[in-house]
């Protein structure tokens, strides 16, 4: 089991990042995955909860927050919200319209500048050889292919191994309380 993803948080902690990066609110699209990717892992560790519950994927160039990927690809069946608010242009992302930041709590705003402060100067691909690092993508590398990571070796990896049926039951309780109260 995992955590339900939640689009409209995603696409503000998204937007937190383009705010960051300066007056053309733009980033390379791979480097915010990876971002984001580190910040849902800290707030694992430190929480037992992501800030986005996207689901990860082990790919070629590490972990990969698959549902946020198909959004930013335009893949995703129900990126139309998304879309209101970011644009993709090649490889970059651009923030378009500000979506604000209601959906986050004072911890998520906090790690999300935590990590801004933390790699401001890397690149996509410095942190490409950072996630290649962690143990959850060294266990699971798929090669040239994917590969899921399960939240079981993310919550390992982060030192919570003995949380993890806890853990994976309140990620189960989430989901089906947010399916419940929301159609």
């Amino acid at each position: 089991m995992s955590f339900r993803f939640d689009q409209k948080k995603t696409t503000q902690a998204v937007a937190f990042f383009l705010r960051q990066s300066g007056p053309l609110r733009t980033d390379n699209y791979m480097r915010l995955i990876k971002l984001l990717y580190i910040a849902d892992r800290e707030s694992l560790k430190e929480t037992g909860r992501p800030i986005t519950g996207d689901r990860v994927v082990a790919m070629e160039r590490g972990p990969v927050l698959s549902y946020l990927l198909d959004l930013i690809k335009d893949t995703a069946f129900d990126s139309i919200e998304w879309g209101k608010f970011i644009e993709r242009d090649n490889y970059n992302i651009r923030l378009i319209k500000e979506p604000g930041n209601s959906e986050l709590c004072r911890y998520e705003i906090n790690k999300l500048q935590e990590i801004w402060d933390r790699y401001r100067s890397n690149d996509e691909w410095d942190l490409v050889q950072k996630t290649h690092e962690f143990p959850e993508w060294v266990k699971n590398n798929p090669g040239t292919s994917s590969k899921s990571i399960s939240l079981s070796d993310i919550l390992e990896a982060v030192g919570r191994k003995g949380d993890i049926e806890k853990i994976e039951r309140d990620a189960n309780e989430s989901a089906v309380f947010a399916k419940f109260f929301q159609g």
